[in-house]
């Protein structure tokens, strides 16, 4: 191995870049590094160091792991989102767009130096256990994860249906963290749900950003139209939406839009891609007063989308401050099957802000309070929850309601008797056609 990178310098002229995150293949020539200057000198140094271990550690070494555990910690050392992802990682990446996939349902980050839960998926082994967005993930089965890359955090959390993961949790009240044990499933995620809330107010949640996004949304949207009256405005819930496919995200912003940008991606001067994504003519939806909640768990593509239609004016947002993921990433296939994920650009939103650790802040800063369970003596009032065979249907005693904004998938999705959020969104809706009322009168 050490004999082939000095023969062949290990660089390949060129790579292949497969743009998932834009829809679509793109293809770009990377340039072979320079022969001369302190690039070459480190490449030597490194083929040297590689030379020695090989020859002199304490026991037989394996050169490919020690040039992988190289690559990986290369990335490391870029941000959070850089990762090295060997064959099987990247199959599964693949596979995770299609929105079908094994493991426990949870979409996870690199923040502050800590695996942390961006948010779980609905309806998913997680979010039944009760893991909350922002919670910190500092063991998998037992063993540490410090200094763990988001691939090799992924590859442990994954497996076959019916095996399980024991996870140990941070969260902010704890004093010490505390174990879960989650049996794996196939996790199939349902990207947009509807339905019309009383006084004729469309609610859309869209959990996260898959290849038939766009499509379903259509349908949702198309079903409300068909409940008879004009709606009286819109709630677009994008709580713990974790972000995915950029194509989906601008092409949902396109829907609401006929003209403006959606968003704009900038990277390196003179090396980075720079796009800028508008509106086409062909958006339709009525033009009824939009209200999109967001919540810390709102990361990547749901920030895009929510940024897009608050700075083109087409909407309002409440909740609190976003997650803060503003960089793209881009899958480059390598010639063994393996792929690196490398961040090449930042998002900028139509107004020119870049969101990255940053995030939005909301129009209306609304912390979301946790519903209380009934009192014994209280009449329940029967939900779709409370059907056989929905996930959850009984009422937790106190020492079992999680805290956090899960809570209304729970309990009922944007259920405004228990969720303060959708309440006041209502209430700005309805201020909204007072005013108007107002103005014409």
């Amino acid at each position: 191995m050490t004999r082939w990178l000095k023969e062949k310098g290990g660089i390949p002229l060129l790579i292949i870049l497969l743009m998932l995150f834009v829809g679509g293949l793109y293809f770009r020539s990377i340039p072979a590094i320079s022969a001369e200057g302190t690039t070459y000198e480190y490449l030597k140094k490194f083929s040297e160091i590689l030379d020695l271990v090989e020859r002199n550690y304490v026991e037989e070494v394996d050169a490919e792991a020690l040039l992988q555990g190289a690559i990986e910690g290369m990335m490391k050392t870029l941000d959070p989102h850089s990762n090295y992802m060997t064959e099987e990682m990247y199959k599964e990446l693949q596979v995770d767009t299609k929105g079908v996939f094994g493991g426990l349902g949870i979409v996870i980050s690199i923040k502050d130096g800590v695996l942390t839960v961006v948010s779980p998926l609905e309806d998913t082994p997680a979010f039944k256990a009760g893991i909350l967005a922002g919670d910190a993930i500092v063991k998998i089965d037992g063993e540490d994860t410090k200094g763990l890359s988001i691939m090799d955090a992924v590859h442990k959390l994954r497996g076959p249906k019916g095996t399980s993961v024991t996870i140990s949790v941070m969260r902010e009240g704890f004093d010490n963290s505390k174990d879960f044990s989650i049996k794996r499933d196939i996790i199939k995620v349902q990207s947009v749900r509807h339905r019309v809330l009383y006084d004729d107010i469309g609610y859309v949640r869209i959990s996260s950003f898959q290849e038939n996004t766009t499509e379903d949304l259509k349908k949702s949207l198309a079903d409300l139209r068909l409940h008879g009256t004009p709606l009286r405005g819109l709630i677009l819930d994008l709580r713990n939406n974790p972000g995915g496919l950029l194509d989906q995200a601008v092409s949902v912003a396109d829907l609401f839009l006929k003209s403006g940008i959606i968003v704009s991606t900038k990277g390196r001067e003179g090396k980075g891609i720079e796009k800028v994504y508008r509106a086409r003519s062909y958006g339709t939806e009525p033009d009824a007063p939009m209200i999109i909640l967001v919540n810390g768990g709102s990361a990547s593509g749901s920030e895009i989308l929510a940024g897009a239609l608050r700075d083109n004016e087409r909407a309002l947002l409440l909740g609190t401050q976003t997650f803060g993921k503003g960089v793209m990433q881009m899958i480059i296939p390598l010639r063994d099957g393996s792929a690196l994920k490398l961040t090449t650009a930042k998002y900028y939103t139509p107004s020119g802000l870049s969101i990255q650790a940053k995030g939005l802040t909301p129009d209306f800063v609304v912390e979301y309070s946790r519903p209380s369970p009934p009192a014994e003596n209280e009449k329940k009032v029967i939900r779709e929850k409370d059907l056989e065979g929905h996930i959850d249907g009984e009422m937790r005693d106190e020492e079992t309601v999680p805290e956090g904004p899960e809570d209304l998938f729970r309990y009922g999705d944007g259920d405004p008797i228990i969720d303060n959020q959708m309440r006041q969104a209502i209430d700005l809706i309805k201020s909204w056609e007072l005013f108007k009322k107002i103005q014409k009168g």
